[in-house]
């Protein structure tokens, strides 16, 4: 009981100090460390066997709570956060899997521009070309919409917006945060795909 108030204080004061209070010696209380941490070492190894074999039979699709719950009702007595721990440090994890979302919706009855760049994603001067395109990012308090508007010359992001619903303002917006940074003059081509948030056009 000792060598472990000794542990448990290790990091307030110092070892030699706690020691010399509680009338222990050091070298046995580093003694004691070395073969708890040898215990857990090898308990950690049984245990990471036993849940590469129940990750496997899972083929590859438990993530921690499950492989938790199947030590659990096998009879290990083990923690989640001690199943989480050696699956991390294991590299062991599912895939990621996410539902694809669309974001572009061409089943509509809006006028459609004709497609002037013709697959030419190229220009020969800033301003000239911008181009746009919707994508979507997954967070834990669900999807989240981006709207980005590149300079086909540059390359660079002139404009952009997100939303957490995909309506047509999310281009709108990008549009018109590029228009008050750059100010293009009249002939700026904007292209876009054939969905009902946006469209192509010249400004």
């Amino acid at each position: 009981m000792k060598y472990q108030f000794v542990q448990a204080h290790s990091s307030d004061f110092s070892v030699r100090r706690i020691c010399s209070i509680l009338k222990v010696g050091r070298s046995g209380y580093y003694t004691w460390k070395r073969q708890g941490e040898g215990k857990r070492a090898k308990r950690d190894k049984e245990l990471l066997e036993k849940i590469q074999k129940i990750f496997e039979k899972s083929k590859k699709t438990y993530g921690s709570p499950r492989i938790y719950q199947a030590l659990k009702a096998a009879g290990e007595r083990v923690s989640r956060d001690r199943v989480a721990r050696i699956m991390r440090e294991a590299g062991i994890s599912p895939p990621i899997r996410r539902k694809f979302k669309k974001t572009t919706d061409s089943e509509h009855n809006l006028a459609v521009a004709p497609n002037l760049l013709n697959r030419n994603f190229s220009a020969l001067a800033p301003n000239r070309v911008w181009a746009s395109d919707l994508t979507f990012i997954a967070t834990k308090e669900g999807w989240l919409y981006l709207a980005v508007i590149i300079d086909l010359f540059s390359r660079i992001i002139v404009g952009w917006a997100v939303s957490d619903s995909l309506k047509a303002d999310i281009v709108t917006r990008a549009y018109y945060m590029a228009i008050r940074k750059r100010n293009p003059a009249k002939g700026l081509v904007f292209h876009s795909d054939r969905g009902s948030q946006v469209r192509q056009e010249v400004a």
